[in-house]
């Protein structure tokens, strides 16, 4: 495969792919608390890697499916530049998937030798690869709008259920709650990139701003935002967390509130950028509860 290691690591987006990828012991964390670290700890390293791996490879896909959109709309990128080949691309994403079933499968025996069941974990890896598939592939949702906005957006929610699945707990309320913010949140970032890759998709997708337009898109995003900030909050009215403890979730609380600046003044990227943002403040807002 030609290209520096780089080029590969931007293809694959590292950054999402590592945000991505913490939701896993997160999910752990969520649904077994401290236990997974003395008990689990090969199942969630496993599954970690099986993430990274999967959405590197569904990340490089889409890269060659959008190679002709990215020229204009994100030349940087490795295929777009020409940094690395199509072909090479292509034997680099056999690769991905390769790595992540036997991550996969590591997980799923160290779960089935300690008397766990692993159906939850299998059906949800199978669902994300169905998912990936026709979002790329088959009726090609990433081309038809919403639908596809909804698509990457429940893969990118399901991974704090598949961490969740990793130790065999996947039923605790709060995984379901943190779950839900990921995907409202994610699912406002793809409607908001839709709106800033406009005029670059012409053509190629119907997406919601082509078919509504750009204001009733950002709000449309901006609605769904407050959505995630529902699930946030739940948790703290309803359990396990205490309400005061609510306080820790003020940084993302903020930055989502506040995104209809930067909506109102079609800042696009920026409010991309910080939902992601919110997106890691409100995880890290879970987290802190349960230590103090």
């Amino acid at each position: 495969m030609g290209g520096s290691i780089k080029a590969y690591l931007h293809l694959m987006r590292m950054k999402n792919v590592i945000l991505a990828s913490i939701t896993v012991p997160l999910g752990a964390q969520f649904a077994v608390g401290d236990a997974w670290l003395s008990d689990q700890l090969l199942e969630v390293i496993a599954q970690i890697f099986a993430v990274i791996f999967f959405i590197g490879a569904g990340n490089t896909m889409n890269d060659i499916k959008d190679v002709d959109i990215d020229r204009e709309a994100h030349p940087e990128r490795p295929l777009a530049s020409g940094a690395i080949s199509i072909n090479s691309a292509q034997n680099f994403v056999k690769v991905l998937w390769l790595m992540s079933i036997i991550c996969l499968f590591i997980g799923a025996y160290s779960l089935h030798k300690d008397g766990n069941s692993v159906i939850e974990l299998l059906t949800i890896y199978i669902l994300a690869v169905t998912l990936m598939l026709t979002y790329d592939h088959g009726p090609e949702l990433k081309n038809t709008g919403l639908k596809g906005n909804i698509s990457i957006s429940i893969m990118v929610g399901a991974v704090i259920l598949y961490g969740a699945s990793s130790v065999g707990n996947l039923w605790t309320t709060l995984v379901w709650w943190t779950a839900g913010v990921v995907f409202f949140a994610n699912l406002a970032r793809e409607i908001i990139k839709d709106c800033q890759d406009m005029e670059a998709d012409e053509g190629v997708r119907q997406t919601l701003p082509m078919t509504y337009g750009l204001v009733k898109s950002r709000m449309l995003a901006y609605v769904i935002v407050m959505a995630a900030l529902v699930c946030l909050y739940v948790p703290y009215w309803k359990g396990p967390f205490e309400f005061n403890q609510l306080f820790f979730q003020t940084p993302a609380i903020l930055m989502l509130i506040t995104l209809n600046r930067e909506l109102a003044e079609g800042k696009d990227y920026q409010a991309a950028a910080k939902i992601r943002t919110a997106m890691l403040l409100g995880l890290i807002g879970f987290i802190i509860p349960m230590y103090v």
